[in-house]
């Protein structure tokens, strides 16, 4: 993992209209709507300046839950998921499709869920 940067932060909210509103009113960011997730729901996306872009999602929201931090990867996110089990990393989410591409999500050593992602070559 060479050449991490930040490129996501994953969000779960109770109301996708309420969030588009409160991102796209309020704060001022473009908010594009995407097609409908695995469960049938809409999802949003934003860009914002340095290249991070904000993603939400309709989900359970927990009082104190942080958002998922999602590190983009140019190497091959199957081999990256390996080599992360073998150095003894608990695995939360087997590499499987994101939006776009492929993501896994793995625990830091307090817990915190990270998720790394690659991009679909097409």
């Amino acid at each position: 993992m060479k050449t991490l940067r930040i490129g996501t932060i994953v969000y779960y909210v109770s109301d996708i209209e309420r969030t588009e509103a409160f991102y796209c009113d309020t704060m001022g960011l473009e908010i594009e709507r995407m097609e409908a997730d695995d469960k049938g729901e809409p999802w949003l996306h934003a860009s914002i300046p340095g290249n991070v872009d904000l993603v939400f999602f309709k989900g359970e929201v927990k009082i104190g839950s942080s958002p998922i931090i999602v590190f983009e990867l140019a190497e091959d996110i199957e081999q990256v998921v390996s080599n992360l089990a073998e150095a003894g990393v608990t695995i939360v989410t087997p590499v499987s499709h994101a939006p776009g591409g492929l993501s896994a999500d793995f625990l830091d050593p307090d817990g915190y869920i990270l998720s790394v992602y690659q991009e679909s070559a097409e």
